[in-house]
């Protein structure tokens, strides 16, 4: 259950001393299977995997929560075969052009129709929150996707106001002196892989190194010419590595031999207990990483609300 993926938010303390609620807030949104003629669905399912399981795992300050979805799998171009064909018909038996008003009672027909038949694909998308720190913690590097599963927390909190990073230092400009000096905050390291972009916009030149020696000349030629870091690759520590992004979204998340070697030296009596063991070391290891991020670009926890 470690994250692969990082996209963040921030919250206050007031926010975090109103979580209490947060199990009742959950239950009354579990996820519920998608109806005949809805094209999908969403609420809160067990961490464990279980139907009936609990909707939250609170270890110390930090508690697990999983949000799921189901959405019905019909292809837009099996909509629109299926709307010309009733459409052509329907012009046929009258000898004159479908307008849009009938068009429409068509199209709605067909969604009727296919719906009940069409199959229904699940998801699901792990965050915790962190109390103690003012940290929302999403295992997803789509932005959208973190938006919806915070939209769906703050339907069940009816308020939970969350911010995105707005850093004081500049991620591109900060990474970009990282690369290009080699000097590096202490037990940062580079990885192998990055991405430089020309800064002139949409229609600069954009440089992608994948296992690559990032001190490499080669490397640094193109930063001699203007290119700028917007994702560069880290090793924290010796003990995790990411791509960070100019959106500080952490990709391609690992927890090095050293994480996985603390893990595996125990045994666990049951799956909860795996789940537990593994939520434990993953928020602890992030929550240095975090701490770091935090000083690193000036992301300071929220106020009051």
């Amino acid at each position: 259950m470690f994250f692969r993926n990082l996209t963040l938010f921030r919250f206050s303390a007031e926010t975090a001393a109103a979580l209490d609620r947060l199990d009742a807030a959950l239950d009354a949104h579990r996820l519920r299977s998608v109806g005949p003629l809805e094209l999908a669905t969403h609420g809160f399912v067990s961490p464990l995997g279980a139907e009936e399981g609990p909707l939250s795992i609170a270890i110390g300050a930090c508690t697990l929560l999983t949000l799921g979805r189901e959405e019905k799998l019909l292809p837009a171009a099996v909509i629109h075969a299926e709307l010309a064909r009733r459409v052509r018909a329907a012009a046929e038996q009258r000898g004159q052009p479908v307008g849009g008003r009938e068009r429409k009672r068509l199209k709605e027909a067909v969604l009727e129709e296919l719906l009940p038949r069409a199959f229904a694909r699940p998801s699901r998308l792990s965050a915790y929150l962190d109390r103690k720190n003012g940290w929302v913690v999403l295992d997803t590097s789509s932005r959208k996707a973190a938006e919806q599963a915070l939209t769906a927390l703050r339907q069940a909190l009816e308020s939970f106001p969350a911010l995105p990073l707005a850093p004081e230092q500049t991620p591109r400009l900060l990474m970009t002196d990282w690369l290009s000096r080699g000097k590096l905050p202490a037990g940062l390291s580079l990885g192998d892989e990055c991405e430089l972009r020309d800064p002139a916009g949409a229609q600069g030149a954009v440089v992608r190194c994948r296992r690559q020696a990032l001190e490499s000349e080669e490397v640094r030629e193109h930063l001699k010419s203007g290119k700028q870091a917007t994702q560069l690759g880290l090793e924290f520590d010796g003990r995790l590595a990411f791509v960070l992004g100019e959106d500080l979204c952490l990709r391609k998340l690992r927890f090095l031999d050293v994480v996985q070697d603390e893990l595996d030296s125990s045994a666990r009596e049951s799956a909860a207990a795996e789940v537990d063991a593994r939520f434990a070391l993953m928020t602890l290891e992030l929550e240095r990483l975090l701490d770091k991020l935090a000083e690193w670009f000036g992301l300071p926890r929220p106020g009051a609300d």
